[in-house]
């Protein structure tokens, strides 16, 4: 149980009887109108060197439901304390500047992944590298400023250009820019590799669904046009997300509730980050993976990527080898850093400013353009323009986070 704020030393010495040395685990035994509560360890943080930035006590308690109500109770009847909010620490720890919004964002990411790869992207935020290459864009273009604002303010002194600035001076910077722009975003991460298996009637399109899932999802049956909608499921094939997606098969029919199903089908395909194709290896969609299946029945496998069986499990293996291999163009490169909608948005706004201050030919439209593109990436780390979207991120946070 943690408490922060002005109160939090009282608090800890009503409980505890006395206050232990700063970050030094010791242990206590709590008590309230003269009852003990627990034994448990208490850690004391002095701020501003604490999580949130403010004195910062830490009770570890044993896990009992009553034990914790037991202290929680306490706690709320001392004057100046109260229940936390969601998010409230990490926001206070934003406020008093122990971190950015960029790594705020970053333990967010971390409190809700759910596979490897979104684990290894919320570490990577959350420990601050994004921050620091916007500090390094940042000094970057305040040297470029200070050169602009040295030919505005001592333009008749002998050591001042009269041209401050070449494109020489910009192209770096702007193509540095525009290659993190251009990078996979983390909402991949988030949402999965759209995988869309599809091929004509009875080829075994449901069985390997349910093989890639690792559950019955969909129903099978040897009677074709079996499927007649949208199937989806979500699954992790080593560390990384997916959504798998069942369709109808691909035929021309009567029946009308199956020829929606089929134009579900064909429309899913599009939208289709992979395509898994179960037909007749030169009928397949461009780019799509021709998976050969059935393979235990034997047939033909000729122009097919993989040749797969469920029964069996052959060729599942290099079958996931396969969908993993072309995810890795899609996806955040493992250890880089992944920026989400919201950055990308500061740096476009940021190359924007930078291409107007190469173009501009009035130095002071340069200057106020260089400002404008360090007020936009005060944007990601919080600096500025933010103040709307505080709540939202950090009423992700749990209770105590």
């Amino acid at each position: 149980m943690r408490i922060s704020g002005p109160q939090a030393d009282a608090a800890l010495k009503a409980l505890a009887g006395k206050l232990p040395e700063p970050r030094v685990a010791r242990l206590a035994t709590l008590r309230a109108d003269g009852e003990v509560l627990d034994k448990a360890l208490v850690i004391r943080f002095p701020g501003p060197a604490s999580v949130t930035g403010e004195d910062v006590a830490e009770l570890h308690l044993h896990g009992g439901r009553s034990v914790v109500a037991a202290v929680q109770a306490a706690l709320g009847r001392m004057a100046g304390l109260r229940q936390a909010e969601a998010g409230e620490f990490t926001r206070r720890a934003f406020e008093n500047g122990r971190i950015d919004l960029a790594e705020a964002e970053g333990l967010a990411d971390l409190l809700e992944a759910e596979t490897e790869s979104q684990r290894r992207a919320a570490l990577v935020l959350a420990g601050g590298a994004l921050s620091r290459q916007v500090a390094n864009w940042q000094d970057q273009i305040l040297a470029l400023s200070a050169r602009v604002e040295a030919t505005l303010d001592f333009s008749d002194e002998e050591d001042v250009g009269e041209n401050p600035l070449i494109d020489g001076d910009l192209a770096p910077l702007r193509k540095e820019l525009a290659n993190w722009i251009v990078r996979p975003p983390v909402e991949r991460l988030k949402d999965g590799i759209r995988v869309v298996v599809t091929g004509p009637p009875n080829a075994g399109k449901s069985s390997l669904f349910n093989a890639l899932v690792r559950r019955e999802a969909a129903i099978t049956s040897e009677i074709p046009g079996t499927t007649r909608d949208v199937i989806e499921a979500p699954v992790a094939i080593a560390g990384i997300p997916f959504v798998l997606v069942d369709t109808a098969g691909l035929r021309d029919s009567t029946d009308r509730i199956e020829s929606i199903g089929v134009a579900r089908a064909l429309e899913s395909a599009e939208m289709a980050d992979l395509v898994l194709w179960l037909g007749a290896a030169d009928e397949a969609p461009k780019g799509a993976i021709r998976v050969h299946p059935k393979a235990d029945l034997g047939g033909s496998s000729d122009g097919s990527d993989v040749a797969v069986s469920v029964i069996s499990g052959q060729g599942l293996d290099d079958l996931t080898r396969i969908m993993i291999q072309r995810s890795e163009a899609i996806l955040p490169a493992a250890g880089d850093v992944a920026i989400n909608a919201r950055h990308r948005a500061a740096l476009e706004a940021t190359l924007v400013e930078m291409i107007e201050a190469g173009m501009a030919q009035d130095l002071l439209i340069v200057a106020e353009s260089l400002r404008r593109a360090r007020a936009a990436l005060d944007r990601v780390t919080g600096r500025a323009g933010v103040e709307d979207m505080l709540d939202a991120l950090f009423g992700r946070f749990c209770i105590g986070k």
